[in-house]
This record gives C-alpha cells, structure tokens and sequence, in this order.
C-alpha cells in the first residue's frame, strides 16, 4: 500500500484546495498528479505481483496509446474542418485542426526515428514526444477539472448575476453564443429570487469597433423585451476583455455593497478560466456555464488551454524548458546503451 502514498498525498492536497478556494488551477494539477500517481501504483502492483506479464502489459499500454492519438488526431481533423466550415477561418477557429496535424507530424517524427536509428533524429523524437506528454497531462487536468468545477455546488446568497458579453452580429444583434449566456444567467437570477433574494443583473460588455452600441446594452435589450425587469439590469459599457469584464463588474458591486457575492455567467468551455480570471481579479464569486454547440466546445475549450498557459506563461515557458533540455539530456545520455552506430555517428 505504500506505492498509494503519492497519491493519497496529492489527494489531501487537492481537496484543501478546493476547499479553500475552487478557482485555482493548481487544483486542476493536484487532481490530475493523483489519477497519474494512483495509475502508476496499480500497474507497479499488478507487474510486482506478476512479473511474466511486464512485457506484455507495456506492449498493451503502447499500442493503446498509439491508437489514442491516431483516434485523437482523426477526430480533430474534422472537427477542424467543420469549424472552418461553419465559423470561418479565423485563428481560434483552426486550433483543432492545427492541434491534429501536429499529432500526425509527431506520429511521422516518431517513426521516422525509429526506422533510421540515428542519434540526433532519435533525441529530437524523444524530446518531442516528452514535451508533448507534458502538455497532453496539463490539459487533461485542465479538462477533468473544468468539468468537475461546473458540478461543484456554488453558495446560494448571491447579490448580483453579472453576464460576461461575447461580441454582436451585425454591429447590433446578440448572437446564439451570447443568447445562450443570458438566458443562462436569466434562469439562475429567477433561481435566487424563488431563494428570497433580489440580486442585480450586470451585463459586461463595452463597444467594439465595429458594433454600434454596447454589448452591454444589447445584452440588456435582450432581457427586456424577454420580460426581464428592467429595474434589475445594471450595464457595465467600458469593458473589451474577460479581465475588464471582471473588473469593471467588480467595482459596480464593491461601490453599491463591499460584502457582495455574485454569480458569473459565460458558456461552459469559458467557466474554469473565468473562474480563475474572477479569482485573480479578487472578484467574490463563481462561475457558471451556458451550453455550447457540440461541434464548437473541441476548439474553443483547446483556445481556452493555450490562454490559461499565457496567463502563467513565465511559470509555463520555465516547466516546458525544464522538460525540454531534461528530456533531451536524458536521450542523449542513453543513447550508448541504447543505441548503434550509424553514418551520421562516424
């Protein structure tokens, strides 16, 4: 039982942590070294108990991992291409397919290092491969634990249900995207007054370049002619990010009632990083999440990854050059036990 004591470890640690505040991503990677470290524990014990099966089961876990990024890459491959299709060709909009090709150039890189066998070819495989296990367990964590995050149960006082906008249609029209959100966030302002409060709904939004009002004000339309009260509707107008969203929302609260609570509302792919945005701007409140069309949520929660990591990105570029020189250091290193000379080693 002590190969579990990593893992019971990093599971106490995980659940004070959520405990004491839910929105931090080290959670995310708490939960995610305790999967990591129990999986370890059962297969050293499963080989400890029955040593003949050692090739067999790192034959097994190979070919399955093999056919999991084979799997992985097909399907972002066309995710990619119905997100082009349907939304256009704009950068955000090709991270999946980017992500899929770069899982069948790995794929080639390995291979082709295995069939000719030379050294340099060999290292820059096997650093790539770590690097790309590094990541891939970084959004894992990310992903269980965004989706565990929208389970959790938030407080039930709130004082304000503040909407995070998302951009408008025709310089006017609140898209599906942003429709979803408010009705979302509808829903949970009737939740909290059928609990005996009367919470203030903020829209978060301020004017694009190319829309001709405020995101906050259509957003606000929408509720209205929906049968929203309008006397419950706060606009925030100045705001052109997720940070500004937060922020600005915050200093309304703070000025009308400094012991506030809140609801945020966003789509479901956006939550766990508004939720750890909302913690870093000292915002006192959790997030919710409105659904999202099935074909969008592959690409967009991938741009939410790759923004979470440009938050930390000193933190991030630090671990990723560690992995790096570390990985290429040890295939370096090895490679006189492992390897045969070749004509590139004369």
């Amino acid at each position: 039982m002590l190969a579990y004591a990593p893992s019971v470890l990093c599971l106490l640690a995980f659940g004070w942590g959520v405990l004491r505040d839910r929105r931090r991503v080290s959670n995310a990677v708490l939960l995610g070294l305790t999967l990591v470290f129990a999986l370890t524990a059962l297969v050293f014990q499963l080989v400890s108990r029955r040593p003949q099966f050692s090739d067999d089961l790192a034959v097994a876990l190979l070919v399955l991992a093999a056919l999991s990024v084979v799997t992985l890459a097909g399907f972002l491959l066309a995710n990619g291409v119905t997100m082009v299709r349907k939304e256009g060709r704009s950068p955000g909009n090709l991270l999946s397919l980017g992500v899929g090709l770069s899982l069948f150039a790995l794929l080639a890189l390995l291979i082709a290092a295995l069939v000719l066998h030379t050294r340099v070819l060999m290292v820059v495989a096997g650093t790539a491969v770590l690097l790309a296990g590094h990541g891939a367990f970084l959004f894992l964590c990310f992903l269980l634990y965004a989706t565990l995050y929208q389970r959790l149960r938030i407080r039930r006082r709130a004082d304000y249900v503040v909407v995070l906008g998302s951009g408008l249609i025709g310089g006017d029209t609140v898209p599906p995207l942003l429709a979803s959100r408010l009705d979302r966030a509808a829903k949970e302002h009737a939740r909290l007054m059928r609990k005996g409060r009367r919470p203030v709904l903020i829209t978060s939004g301020g004017q694009g370049p190319d829309e001709d009002l405020p995101e906050s004000h259509a957003m606000a339309d929408y509720l209205v002619t929906r049968g929203f009260p309008p006397e419950l509707v706060e606009r925030e107008d100045r705001s052109t990010s997720t940070e500004e969203n937060l922020n600005f929302s915050k200093a309304i609260m703070r000025k009308a009632n400094p012991a506030y609570r809140c609801v945020v509302v966003t789509n479901n792919y956006h939550v766990f990083r508004a939720a750890v945005t909302a913690r870093r701007a000292g915002v006192r409140g959790h997030v919710v999440g409105a659904s999202t069309a099935s074909y969008f949520w592959p690409s967009a929660m991938i741009r939410e990854f790759v923004a979470l990591l440009l938050t930390y990105r000193r933190t991030n570029a630090a671990l990723f050059l560690l992995v790096a020189l570390g990985g290429a250091c040890i295939w370096w290193l090895a490679w006189p036990f492992t390897g045969r000379v070749s004509l590139f080693d004369v």
